[in-house]
C-alpha cells in the first residue's frame, strides 16, 4: 500500500555516480575523509564502470587526479591526460550502456593571481573538444565562469559534436561542504572561490544563473550542493524548461557515512532519506557517492 501511494521514488536510472581516477595508481586507494569512497586506477575504474552499467545507473561522472599540474590545466586537453585516458577506457568498457560524464572547472589566473574569466573560456572550449573526442557524451561545466555554456556549445557545434550534451553547474554555491572532495582530488586550492561561486544566502541569483545557462544552450542545469539548497532546487525546478539535477556533495555524503560508522544513525535509511528529499525537491537526477552501493545491495531498484 505504501508503494502504491508513494509520491516520490528513487530509481537507479535517476542516479549518477561520481568517480575519482588517479594517474599512476595500480590499485584503489581509500579517501580518508569519504568513508567507502576510493581513488581508482584505470583497471579498477573499468571494473567499477562495468558494475555501474550492470546496476543500470544513469551514468558516472569522472574526476581526474593528475600526477603533474600546471597553471593552465594542460593535462585536460592532452589526449594522454588522465581524464581523457580514463574517459576513453570507460567508453570502451561500457559506452553502449552507460552515459560517461566529464567535467571542467576552475580557471586560469591572471598576473595578480585572480581568475581570468575570458582566458578561462578559451581553455574551456579546448577542453570541451578534447573530452568530446575522448567519447564523453555529457560535459559537466562546473567552473561557474560567465559565458562558459555559450562558448562550449559553440566550440562543440563548430567541430561537429552537436550530439554532445552540456550539464551546466548553474547554481553552484561557495560551500563548506566541498572539503572531502578537495582531499579526493588532492586540490592545491589556496583561499576560496567566492569570487565566482554563489553566495550561500542568494536564492534568486541561483535562478538567474540557471536561466542564463538555459539561454546559452545548456541541456541540463545543476544545483550544488543539494541538501543545503533544497529551496533553490525547488525554485529552479519550478521554472526550468530543461531537466534539473542536484549534486549531493562530498561533505553531505561524508556526514552521513561518518555518523553511521560511529553508530549514531542508520546510514542506509539516512542516505535513502536524503536522496528522496532531493528528488522530492524537484531533481530529475541526483549525483551521489552512495548510488552504486545502494543499488547493488537492493535498497534501490
Amino acid at each position: 500500500m505504501r508503494r502504491l501511494v508513494s509520491e516520490t521514488e528513487v530509481r537507479p536510472h535517476q542516479l549518477v555516480l561520481p568517480v575519482f581516477v588517479r594517474e599512476g595508481l595500480d590499485a584503489p586507494q581509500a579517501i580518508s575523509s569519504m568513508p567507502s569512497v576510493e581513488q581508482h586506477s584505470l583497471d579498477s575504474l573499468r571494473a567499477l564502470s562495468a558494475r555501474a552499467a550492470a546496476a543500470r545507473l544513469g551514468g558516472i561522472m569522472l574526476f581526474g587526479v593528475p600526477a603533474q599540474r600546471d597553471a593552465i590545466g594542460s593535462g585536460a586537453t592532452d589526449p594522454e591526460g588522465i581524464l581523457n585516458v580514463a574517459a576513453r577506457a570507460v567508453v570502451a568498457e561500457v559506452g553502449e550502456s552507460l552515459v560517461v560524464h566529464d567535467h571542467g572547472h576552475c580557471g586560469v589566473l591572471d598576473t595578480s593571481g585572480r581568475v581570468d574569466n575570458d582566458a578561462t573560456l578559451v581553455r574551456y572550449a579546448e577542453m570541451a573538444l578534447a573530452q568530446a573526442e575522448a567519447g564523453v557524451k555529457l560535459l559537466g561545466l562546473s567552473g561557474m565562469m560567465d559565458g562558459q555554456t555559450r562558448v562550449a556549445r559553440a566550440a562543440l557545434d563548430a567541430a561537429g559534436f552537436t550530439d554532445v550534451a552540456l550539464l551546466a553547474y548553474s547554481a553552484k554555491y561557495a560551500s563548506a561542504f566541498y572539503g572531502p572532495f578537495r582531499d579526493a582530488v588532492e586540490s592545491a586550492l589556496k583561499g576560496d572561490r567566492r569570487t565566482y561561486q554563489l553566495d550561500p544566502g542568494n536564492a534568486r541569483e541561483g535562478l538567474r544563473e540557471a536561466a542564463l545557462d538555459i539561454e546559452e544552450g545548456a541541456d541540463i542545469v545543476m544545483v550544488k550542493p543539494a541538501l543545503a539548497y533544497l529551496d533553490v532546487l525547488r525554485r529552479v525546478a519550478d521554472v526550468s524548461l530543461v531537466p534539473v539535477w542536484a549534486y549531493m556533495v562530498s561533505g553531505e555524503y561524508a556526514m552521513i557515512a561518518a555518523a553511521a560508522q560511529n553508530g549514531w544513525i542508520d546510514g542506509d535509511r539516512a542516505q535513502l532519506e536524503a536522496l528522496v528529499s532531493i528528488r522530492r525537491a524537484g531533481a530529475d537526477a541526483v549525483l551521489s557517492y552512495a548510488s552504486l552501493d545502494l543499488v547493488e545491495r537492493g535498497l534501490i531498484s
